[in-house]
């Protein structure tokens, strides 16, 4: 069954919010979502329309912008932003059911509307029309939209057409593809196709879309695995996914968290950011009653030098306690560290399990054990109730510790 899927994107989400809080025109305003305190080396989590009519990007560090463009800088606020992402996704839902929205992004969103057409006595172009003037009128944001009978095609309708048009939206066809998708290169402008997977690919002597998919399915498959096989398929505009299926979230494989570090962090310092990081990913297993055997630790060096390294170490039953996930990145960071300038820490717990109960070693006692259970949650309950930053440990106030900052943050940005 043919589908009729909308993919909408608000314009410039961050920024556009900004603006309308201004009561500003953000086709009219140079303005730039950033923290400044971070220096010319900060990123723009985004910039106004009118900006990027100039040629500047979405997604650029402040010192690549033209000295002779005038800005004004304005600090992120995501508490802002989740609350203008749910005052749009409510009107999304004035139109469909929840079982047929599917959020992609704090901006982006998949809508069927294959069952509302005939109720709403419009065509799937109309009611795109009709949502779209229906969030600028509530809420002053504005977007593009792609129209396609599955999600891929509505999604690289939107990212490759939408914008060149007046109104916003773009339809695609499985008649289109040919025209339209099989062209594109580089590789990467193509939805689900990264930096890797490009160079992974034109390594065998394939730059275009309709390379890829005239290219031989089990050479691919032999390549890549299932994952060559979909990327046949999408670069053929087919995609068999339904937003349903995403109603039944996937289960959790492993839980990670990383930092990227605003200046050169070396040894105990470093171990010092790792230390905090663990006490995050702990909490999150405490909240989900999940525990990991597996614990990863990622280092990467300054521009500088380059480099780093990713390795992992198997626990010989599962944990969710901080001394023990700590002192295996510990010995790891121990025995890959090269005394280099650090800018970025990772971490990651793997082949996680529900915790159903204690497993002791005959070296443990099992009062002792409950007892640091019991004040883990103890703590995770005041920091809930209270804040964070309620409670901190006293190497989170020594001047290289970003605990309390980020402890404000949502999503590493300011609240």
């Amino acid at each position: 069954m043919e589908r009729h899927i909308l993919c909408i994107d608000l314009k410039s989400f961050f920024a556009s919010c900004e603006c309308i809080e201004r009561n500003l025109d953000p086709f009219s305003v140079p303005l730039v979502v950033a923290n400044k305190n971070q220096g010319k080396g900060a990123i723009t989590l985004a910039v106004t329309p009118y900006l990027k009519r100039q040629g500047i990007k979405g997604r650029t560090r402040l010192y690549e912008i033209p000295n002779h463009i005038s800005y004004q800088i304005v600090p992120p606020r995501m508490n802002l932003y989740l609350k203008k992402s749910s005052e749009v996704i409510g009107i999304y839902l004035d139109f469909v059911a929840s079982e047929d929205l599917h959020v992609y992004s704090i901006d982006e969103c998949f809508l069927d509307v294959t069952a509302y057409l005939k109720m709403y006595h419009m065509t799937d172009e109309a009611l795109a029309e009709v949502i779209l003037k229906t969030v600028e009128e509530k809420t002053g944001l504005t977007a593009n939209c792609g129209i396609g009978p599955n999600l891929l095609l509505a999604k690289v309708a939107m990212d490759l057409e939408a914008k060149c048009y007046k109104n916003g939206i773009a339809k695609w066809t499985m008649d289109d593809v040919p025209q339209k998708l099989w062209p594109l290169t580089p590789l990467s402008k193509m939805w689900g196709i990264g930096p890797r997977m490009e160079r992974n690919l034109e390594r065998l002597g394939i730059h275009t879309i309709g390379e890829l998919a005239h290219f031989n399915v089990h050479l691919l498959k032999d390549k890549f695995g299932i994952i060559g096989v979909e990327l046949w398929n999408h670069a053929n505009g087919r995609d068999e996914a339904l937003i349903q299926e995403f109603r039944t979230p996937p289960k959790e494989k492993s839980f990670s968290h990383s930092q990227v570090l605003f200046q050169d962090y070396y040894g105990e310092n470093g171990k010092m950011i790792l230390r905090e990081m663990v006490e995050v990913i702990c909490m999150k297993l405490r909240k989900y009653h999940m525990e990991g055997f597996v614990i990863g630790l990622g280092i990467n060096y300054s521009k500088t030098v380059m480099g780093g390294f990713y390795h992992t170490m198997k626990l010989d039953s599962p944990t969710d306690q901080e001394h023990v996930i700590f002192k295996s990145c510990e010995i790891l960071f121990d025995r890959y560290y090269e005394e280099m300038p650090i800018r970025k820490i990772s971490i990651s717990i793997g082949k996680l399990h529900r915790k159903t109960g204690v497993q002791l070693s005959i070296f443990e006692n099992f009062e002792e054990k409950q007892k640091l259970e019991m004040i883990s949650e103890a703590c995770d309950e005041i920091k809930l109730k209270f804040g964070k930053n309620s409670l901190l440990k006293a190497s989170n106030l020594l001047p290289n510790s970003t605990a309390r900052e980020r402890n404000l943050k949502i999503g590493g940005h300011r609240a």
